[in-house]
């Protein structure tokens, strides 16, 4: 069968893209090595962050509030329910990158928050001990996603428009077929106009033609069963937050939503010792000594997560150097459209990198600017892809 459009990679972006193709009326092919919604790569954990004054750069603003309008529509279309709205908090002193990043995107997007000096966080938040050196922005559109339930929501609407979606289907390689690809499996070939690429973690490997500086690295994600239960960071009581303290480390952390024993996820956006590694060598266990370290820096801020941990579980970020993504049609096949690269800031991204991705496909550009994404920006001068 010849699919207009094929998906390599079913996590967030793939996931997102797939619906938003088969949303067109098109015919699409989603391959996946692993189920769905599994835990091997980028799009699981339970939770992730959503915020829209984005300390990273402004320029990415526009894109999330369009993220926040389709996260919304497929919430509207299948039922779940996937964003949650419960304020974020984004600390550090006045001239942390967080604080002031954030402040700017604000500003310039004209987006509404607030400015809390450390003894208006602590009567607000009262599990927090903010110094008195600590400032903080609180955005009250910020909240958590559902990572698994979100996938599982564009599969599952990707499929009742007509997607034909395949799981635990490795994918062995692709090649430019006339106009057109060919995708190779290890149950058969397909043939289509054209291919999206959203392979994750896999990225360095099966797009390796393209020589970008990517680097997998292993992170981790914590569950604390606080001192005193987990009322103090209820959804209604407790908002997400990203909190830069002094060497430049960014632990952030959710209220808890999981019950009277799923506990408060905490991590760090960034662990203090870069783990480069591939989805085939990650070591997925979880060290006492990293848990400690983690549970150290919250001691003083956070003191009901001085506390046993009841989960710990990895996670993979793709980085780029300068940590935007890469979304692009390929330079040397205009055929097929790549998304990769996101650095462990993207999964908020999903809903409007699908429309994104099956812009690229099925019409070789978007409305969407996208040009802070170009991935000849990741290479040396005079270097090209082949």
């Amino acid at each position: 069968m010849h699919y207009d459009v094929i998906v390599l990679g079913l996590g967030g972006m793939g996931s997102a893209t797939a619906y938003q193709v088969a949303r067109r009326g098109r015919r699409v092919l989603g391959l996946e090595q692993f189920g769905a919604a599994h835990d091997r790569g980028s799009s699981h954990g339970r939770t992730r962050v959503i915020r829209q004054s984005y300390y990273e750069d402004p320029a990415y603003v526009p894109l999330l509030l369009r993220a926040y309008e389709l996260w919304r529509e497929i919430e509207a279309e299948t039922g779940a329910d996937l964003l949650r709205e419960v304020g974020g908090l984004m600390l550090g002193t006045e001239t942390s990158d967080v604080v002031r990043g954030s402040l700017r995107s604000a500003r310039t997007h004209g987006l509404e928050h607030e400015l809390l000096d450390a003894e208006a966080i602590r009567r607000r938040f009262p599990a927090l001990r903010p110094g008195t050196d600590t400032v903080a922005l609180y955005e009250r559109k910020a909240g958590f996603l559902r990572p698994e339930d979100s996938v599982r929501a564009h599969l599952a609407r990707a499929a009742s428009l007509g997607a034909e979606l395949r799981f635990q289907e490795a994918v062995l390689g692709w090649e430019p077929k006339g106009s057109g690809v060919k995708v190779t499996t290890a149950k058969g070939t397909y043939a289509a106009d054209r291919l999206v690429v959203s392979p994750g973690p896999w990225a360095p490997a099966v797009l390796a033609d393209l020589r970008l500086p990517l680097v997998v690295e292993r992170q981790v994600l914590y569950w604390f069963d606080p001192v005193g239960g987990v009322a103090p960071f209820s959804p209604d009581h407790f908002p997400i937050f990203l909190w830069e303290i002094e060497g430049g480390l960014v632990p952030y952390g959710f209220p808890a939503t999981d019950g009277a024993r799923g506990g408060v996820k905490v991590a760090y956006y960034r662990t203090p010792e870069e783990r480069p590694c591939t989805p085939e060598t990650i070591d997925r266990t979880v060290g006492a000594e990293e848990t400690e370290h983690l549970r150290s820096t919250l001691r003083g801020r956070i003191p009901a997560l001085d506390s046993s941990c009841l989960q710990a579980t990895t996670c993979l970020y793709t980085t780029t150097p300068d940590k935007a993504f890469v979304l692009a049609v390929h330079p040397t096949c205009p055929q097929v459209s790549v998304a990769c690269g996101f650095s462990g800031h993207g999964f908020k991204f999903c809903s409007v990198v699908g429309e994104i991705m099956a812009d690229l496909a099925l019409a070789g550009g978007t409305r969407h600017d996208i040009g802070l994404f170009r991935p000849d920006r990741l290479r040396p001068r005079g270097d090209s892809a082949r």
